[in-house]
C-alpha cells in the first residue's frame, strides 16, 4: 500500500514540530557560574544567598531549583552547591576564633565566685 499525499504532509509536519521543539530548548544556563544564576535567577526576590540553603537536604533542594528555577540539572546542581557553601563559609568558625575562650558573661560572674560542686553526703 502507498501513502497518500494527506499521510506524507502530514509526517513532514510531525518531523518539522519535532525538529523546531529541539532547537528551542537550548541550554539558557550554559557556561555561567552558579553566582551569576543566582544573581539572575534568585536575586529578584533574595537579597542574599545566607540562609538559603539552612535546613535542607541537598537532594531536595536540587530538586526544588531544578523544577522552579534552573533550566537543566547541571545548573540546578551548580546553585545547590553554592547556596550549600555560602551557608557553610557562615557556619565554620575560623581558626582565630575557635583558639580564644569563649568570654563570660559579666552578670554571670559579678553573681557567683567559682567553685567545685558541693560534696555529696553519704547515706
Amino acid at each position: 500500500m502507498l501513502p497518500t499525499r494527506t499521510g506524507l504532509l502530514a509526517l513532514a509536519a510531525v518531523v518539522l514540530l519535532t525538529c523546531s521543539a529541539a532547537r528551542a530548548q537550548e541550554n539558557l544556563d550554559a557556561g555561567k557560574s552558579a553566582p551569576k544564576l543566582f544573581a539572575e535567577s534568585c536575586a529578584a526576590c533574595h537579597r542574599s544567598a545566607k540562609g538559603l540553603a539552612k535546613g535542607h537536604f541537598s537532594l531536595t533542594l536540587y530538586l526544588y531549583l531544578q523544577k522552579h528555577y534552573a533550566s537543566n540539572s547541571s545548573s540546578a546542581w551548580a546553585l545547590t552547591s553554592y547556596l550549600e557553601s555560602v551557608d557553610a563559609a557562615k557556619r565554620a568558625p575560623t581558626r582565630a576564633a575557635a583558639a580564644q575562650p569563649a568570654p563570660r558573661s559579666s552578670t554571670w560572674s559579678a553573681r557567683s565566685s567559682l567553685r567545685p560542686p558541693a560534696s555529696i553526703p553519704n547515706r
